[in-house]
């Protein structure tokens, strides 16, 4: 489980691809390291990874070909940074909201407003995923929590502050750039059983 509170960036400093798989390699510093063993995961722009391998503070992850078609981890280049959080742990403090790492779909961005005191994107969810949007509601965004602004059709705006903005990879996106989504799961359920409750309780033709 992660909290959608991202503990920093990363450098991808070694890509090693191979039929339909690939292997990342970034460079952890010594906060993320604490305690980190193969098998443990940590989150790539919200998308749970599991560590494989671990060299002094070169830290080694597979990404299967699930994961590369869904996600937007198989554009990552050598030299870019990726989003990252450790799994959280029992006791730990949820700052944002409960997540599971694994991304549903990816998102476009649409629009950058960037100005002295406020930053905001907009972005294009595919239309099947469209019913889960409501404004003031949670998603995670390249595994960051944040809240849902605006919403017309499948198309959504957040805000973000400079502490995100510092901390994440966010301000670096423009449009056309592909982001990996994963809605609430609270949503999610409650989305799935209303709809469910009205189809079995609608008059039958």
């Amino acid at each position: 489980m992660f909290t959608g509170i991202v503990q920093g960036t990363v450098e991808v400093v070694e890509i090693i691809e191979k039929s339909d798989f690939r292997t990342h390699k970034v460079l952890l510093p010594g906060k993320l390291l604490d305690g980190l063993e193969p098998g443990a995961s940590v989150a790539h722009n919200g998308c749970c990874l599991t560590v494989t391998g671990i060299e002094d503070d070169l830290v080694s992850f597979d990404l299967m070909q699930e994961t590369l078609r869904v996600t937007n981890l198989g554009e990552v280049k050598t030299g870019d940074r990726v989003n990252v959080e450790r799994a959280a742990r029992f006791g730990d403090e949820i700052g944002g909201h409960q997540m599971s790492g694994h991304i549903l779909c990816t998102a476009v961005v649409v629009n950058v407003v960037a100005t002295e005191n406020n930053h905001q994107v907009r972005f294009r969810l595919p239309d099947e995923w469209r019913k889960y949007l409501f404004t003031k509601g949670y998603i995670g965004i390249d595994g960051i929590s944040l809240t849902i602004g605006e919403v017309s059709g499948n198309e959504f705006e957040v805000n973000l502050i400079p502490e995100t903005l510092t901390r994440t990879n966010i301000g670096s996106r423009k449009p056309g750039d592909r982001i990996n989504i994963e809605i609430d799961p609270q949503t999610q359920a409650i989305v799935d059983t209303v709809e469910r409750v009205m189809v079995n309780t609608s008059p039958s033709s």
